[in-house]
């Protein structure tokens, strides 16, 4: 006890100090919100993968995943890597640093309204970033609190407070750097610990040869004729397995809480480097978290099930970590709880800077009836309030979830991922690429991804089915928004008018402006 009590100590003391070093980059709103537009490519991977995995990934999305598809859960991890961090790396990092700083924009609502000349939209989505990142929010802290009752017996009211605290306090001195620095660390303790944690599950059953036997042996409810499903190439149910890898690999795209580090990357150095840091990131954090889960059918005796007989999915990861030795079981600790932070920081800064600049500075101006907006100091203000407003509403939604057990943590985050990539992933990509993109076909976009989801959710919580037993899933569900949002929004351009095309035309020369580079950088064309 006494060394997990000392580890704990020693992270927390380290988080508080980075927050209070960076507090010098926090003097105004482009330093608080996006580090002045100046991190390096090893913070902003790291900033980028840490947001991306979190606690729900370790303990519920594992747990769920590797209980359902075994070995083959791999797969979600390797999508994550290929499609979530190195295609979007690829695909959106260059062209949205380049826009957003054209368009002298600090957040995804922000890039809308300039994008498509519409205060409208920028309010639409910044209530849409306000609504559906609130569930994605207090999911953070179920898989940590199981975690921390199993090691400390601390009820999970005192593991929400603390982990609320000890964020409020670095995001809101340091800001976006201390974040992204708090980020650094924290991905370098997940990548030691999730490899830690797998070698040592791993032993505790005989060693791999001797774990995959076992599992192989245990026969599948959903392919009962499939002999060794859960160690088999695609698992038991390989329709459903892809509607997990395009939900949390393609739906990164979407989620402003991830898009928003590309806005703040320093140069061209610093984002070809990330994109092979964060992809690498992603291979051994996410692929190691969802191969530790396709282990959890191993421990089918010492989990917790249902008064139904389900397996309750956030109990098999602490279950499989019980056994660990103590100082194992303190990295686990630090592990996870370093993944929730690092994505709760990124999550309430996302929001507090979203309602700040794109709600409340422009409803201050339109009530002086003159273009005089709010100042920096009054902005900083009220970013930091928000913030601490959304810690606190996120920290008692998980409370009242957990007493009175609404969902679980997959349920939440699948809504959550659902309806912002549903809504945002489209118009955000098209708006990047093609220049005949609507403001309509946005609308269009963010209507569909929200209906989309709130039908399932209203089917979920009433017990009714969602167009189809496949669909009645919150992550297939998201998945259909995504699809749905990337024809719809092609489609209903054509068919609708384009406006101010000569300020379109001038935003796209952004991407056209003439560079020099050096020669090591880029091959010279020989002249004849």
């Amino acid at each position: 006890m006494l060394l997990k009590i000392i580890l704990l100590i020693l992270f927390f003391a380290v988080m508080i100090g980075v927050g209070i070093y960076c507090r010098r980059t926090a003097t105004d709103v482009q330093g608080f919100v996006l580090g002045g537009r100046n991190v390096g490519s090893w913070l902003t991977a790291f900033a980028f993968g840490t947001s991306y995995f979190s606690a729900v990934i370790f303990v519920g999305y594992a747990g769920q995943f590797g209980w359902k598809y075994g070995l083959a859960a791999t797969w979600i991890g390797i999508g994550n890597a290929l499609i979530g961090s190195l295609l979007a790396w690829r695909i959106l990092g260059r062209r949205t640093r380049l826009m957003t700083q054209h368009l002298q924009s600090a957040t995804m609502p922000d890039f809308f309204g300039k994008r498509f000349f519409s205060d409208s939209l920028k309010v639409a989505a910044s209530v849409i970033v306000f609504i559906f990142l609130i569930p994605y929010t207090a999911s953070l802290y179920n898989g940590l609190s199981r975690l921390f009752s199993m090691a400390f017996n601390i009820d999970y009211v005192w593991c929400v407070v603390g982990m609320a605290v000890l964020t409020g306090i670095y995001v809101l001195v340091g800001g976006y750097m201390a974040t992204a620095v708090n980020d650094f660390i924290q991905g370098l303790i997940m990548l030691v610990g999730i490899c830690a944690v797998i070698a040592s599950v791993l032993s505790g059953n005989g060693g791999f040869s001797a774990a995959v036997a076992s599992l192989s042996e245990i026969p599948s409810e959903a392919a009962p004729a499939l002999k060794g499903a859960f160690v088999s190439f695609l698992g038991p149910q390989p329709i459903y397995l892809l509607g997990v890898v395009l939900l949390t690999s393609l739906g990164t795209w979407g989620l402003p809480q991830m898009v928003g580090k590309f806005y703040a990357i320093r140069n061209e150095a610093a984002i070809r480097k990330g994109t092979f840091i964060s992809t690498f990131f992603a291979i051994i954090v996410a692929g190691g978290c969802y191969f530790l889960g396709g282990f959890g059918r191993l421990y089918g005796q010492s989990i917790e099930y249902t008064a139904a007989g389900t397996p309750v999915y956030d109990s098999i990861v602490p279950s499989m970590l019980a056994s660990l030795p103590d100082l194992m079981i303190g990295v686990v600790i630090i592990l996870v709880l370093s993944a929730s932070m690092s994505t709760l920081s990124s999550l309430v800064l996302t929001s507090g800077s979203t309602l700040t600049l794109d709600i409340i500075d422009p409803a201050v101006a339109r009530m002086r009836a003159s273009s005089r907006r709010l100042g920096e100091r009054n902005k900083l203000l009220f970013i930091r309030i928000l913030v601490l407003f959304f810690i606190i509403i996120s920290s008692v939604i998980a409370i009242v979830q957990a007493k009175s057990s609404v969902t679980f943590i997959a349920q939440l985050m699948g809504i959550s991922w659902g309806a912002l990539a549903g809504a945002f992933l489209a118009p955000f990509l098209y708006g990047l690429y093609w220049k005949r993109t609507t403001a309509a076909s946005v609308w269009a976009s963010f209507i569909a991804g929200v209906l989309v989801m709130c039908g399932c959710m209203y089917c979920t919580f009433t017990g009714k089915t969602f167009i189809s037993p496949y669909f009645s899933s919150p992550i297939n569900a998201g998945v259909l928004a995504m699809l749905l949002g990337l024809v719809i929004v092609p489609v209903v351009s054509l068919f609708t008018r384009m406006d101010k095309k000569e300020k379109v035309d001038e935003m796209f020369d952004c991407y056209d402006t003439t560079v020099t580079v050096r020669a090591s950088t880029s091959l010279l064309d020989e002249q004849e």
